[in-house]
């Protein structure tokens, strides 16, 4: 792809970056195929170099905890982190728990505080619950079933923000958050929708964004401004970046996912590059709608789903595979 040749002029020592697409594919037979219904678009750089992702991990903890969640370990509603917050409230940042979780800023519900703490203890109690370490929980729950083979998080390293992995990687686990087979799609549906609406909050590196929507797990593209993402990235585009320089949004309107890992700490550099890349892969792709103005998005309640769960997770038996560990 055209639009990967911008990296050549980022100011990082390495970086490389892929954009997957879903759905069927064109002529251009020679694409790699990955995941179900997925091809790779266009690969730049190191495939096989391991790079740290920072809070990039947050979404493979993330998807831990809603397999978790299908699999009964955990439940969505469970108490966890300060009095009166739950498992949703630590997945979204909404806990009221500072980045260090020294303190507590907010009742739940209250405040969107961006908190790697919260990360920790959700790592903490899918382990007390499915009685193995969290990085074995997340090899066997996410990262071997996904095909992530060259990622890991090691003994003791921080479910906020300690996997090591590829490019190679995050192809796969953007191609997973496509087409999700390792939870049901109603899950990820849920998942992405924005849980406790209406909260302010900071993003990192952006600033204070009012509302600060989230997912569980995910951070919601929505109508914040400024962003890391593109303005003709839609509203529904969801993902992470991390402080190492790292980033993966997947955009389910336009059927794209996009990823970047660096050797230089996200910055001004990253404020100003990444945006561009989003716009010109989508404009490539031919998939960018007209963007809209800056603004606020409207954001409705997270609607009951048909199982157990409140915030409608899907029902572990619709489950594409089975873990072993239930």
């Amino acid at each position: 792809m055209r639009a990967l040749e911008a990296l050549a002029s980022w100011p990082v020592g390495a970086a490389a970056a892929a954009v997957v697409t879903a759905g069927p594919r064109d002529d251009d037979t020679r694409r790699p195929v990955v995941g179900r219904d997925c091809a790779v678009a266009g690969v730049v750089g190191a495939v096989d170099r391991v790079f740290p992702w920072a809070s990039v991990t947050k979404l493979c903890t993330a998807l831990a905890v809603l397999v978790a969640v299908e699999e009964g370990t955990v439940a969505l509603e469970d108490p966890a982190g300060p009095p009166g917050a739950t498992v949703a409230h630590l997945l979204a940042h909404a806990s009221g728990l500072t980045p260090d979780g020294g303190r507590v800023l907010a009742r739940p519900g209250r405040r969107r505080i961006y908190s790697n703490a919260g990360y920790l203890l959700l790592g903490e109690l899918v382990a007390a619950r499915s009685g193995l370490p969290f990085d074995v929980y997340l090899r066997e729950a996410v990262l071997e079933p996904v095909g992530m083979a060259g990622a890991s998080l090691r003994p003791g390293a921080s479910p906020a923000a300690g996997v090591l992995g590829t490019l190679r990687d995050l192809v796969a686990l953007g191609a997973e958050l496509l087409r999700p087979t390792v939870i049901a799609p109603e899950t990820l549906r849920q998942a992405t929708t924005v849980a406790f609406p209406g909260l302010p909050g900071v993003l990192p590196g952006f600033g204070q964004q009012d509302p600060c929507d989230w997912g569980l797990g995910f951070e919601l593209r929505d109508g914040k401004h400024p962003h890391w993402t593109g303005r003709t990235n839609s509203p529904a585009t969801f993902g992470h970046f991390g402080q190492s320089g790292s980033f993966l949004w997947v955009d389910p309107v336009a059927g794209v996912a996009c990823t970047s890992l660096a050797d230089r700490s996200f910055g001004p550099w990253a404020i100003a590059a990444w945006p561009v890349l989003a716009d010109a892969v989508l404009a490539e792709l031919g998939r960018a709608p007209s963007p809209a103005p800056p603004g606020p998005a409207p954001s409705g309640p997270v609607p009951p789903g048909p199982t157990r769960s409140a915030y409608g997770v899907g029902d572990p038996g619709e489950r594409r595979r089975d873990h072993g560990l239930g």
